[in-house]
C-alpha cells in the first residue's frame, strides 16, 4: 500500500516547490493555497461566472477571468486541484509581467560613445517618490565600473545622444 500521498492535493509555487492544499480548507467556489485565494463569483457583465485570484495580504484581486459553467448550465463548475494549480500559475505569471513592466518604466539604459572614443553605458533609474520624484543617472565604463552618478529630473529623456551630451558636459572622462 502506497502511503506517500494522502487525500490532499498539491500545487506548485513559482519556484516549482510543491505545497499541500488541504481539502478541508477548500470548497467548490473558494480555494486557498500557495499564497493565493481563488473565488468563483457571479460575472457582473453577463449571466455567467468569473474567478478572481487574490494574492495573500491584498484586498483587491490581481486577476479576474471567466469561469466555466457546470453541467446544469446555471451553476459554476467547481474548483479542483488541477484548475487551482493552473490559476495559481497564471496569476503568478501575470504578477511577474506587471513587475517586469513596472521595472521597464522606471529603468532605462543606453550605450553611447563619447568624444574620446570610449563606450559608456548610462542607466536612468526613476524614483517615483510622491513628495520628491527624481531619477538617478549612472554612467559606467566598458568594464562596468561606475564613473559618475547624479540626480536628474524624473522626466529626463535618456537617449544615446542626450547621454553623450550629459557625460561630456557633466561627468569626468574615464
Amino acid at each position: 500500500m502506497d502511503t506517500t500521498h494522502d487525500d490532499t492535493d498539491e500545487t506548485d509555487d513559482e519556484a516549482g516547490q510543491a505545497h499541500r492544499i488541504r481539502p478541508e480548507d477548500q470548497d467548490p467556489k473558494l480555494w486557498k493555497g500557495s499564497g493565493w485565494t481563488a473565488r468563483v463569483i457571479k460575472n457582473e457583465d453577463d449571466d455567467g461566472w468569473a474567478v478572481e485570484m487574490t494574492c495573500d495580504g491584498q484586498s483587491e484581486p490581481s486577476l479576474v477571468g471567466p469561469w466555466t459553467m457546470g453541467r446544469d448550465k446555471k451553476n459554476p463548475k467547481p474548483l479542483d486541484a488541477s484548475a487551482f494549480a493552473t490559476l495559481v500559475k497564471t496569476a503568478n505569471e501575470v504578477m511577474a509581467r506587471h513587475a517586469q513592466q513596472r521595472r521597464a518604466q522606471l529603468h532605462r539604459s543606453v550605450t553611447t560613445v563619447v568624444e574620446s572614443g570610449a563606450r559608456m553605458r548610462v542607466d536612468l533609474d526613476v524614483v517615483p517618490d510622491e513628495d520628491d520624484p527624481h531619477a538617478i543617472l549612472t554612467v559606467r565604463d566598458a568594464a562596468g565600473e561606475t564613473v559618475t552618478q547624479a540626480r536628474v529630473p524624473p522626466d529626463f529623456k535618456l537617449t544615446a545622444e542626450s547621454a553623450r551630451r550629459w557625460i561630456e558636459g557633466n561627468a569626468p572622462e574615464p
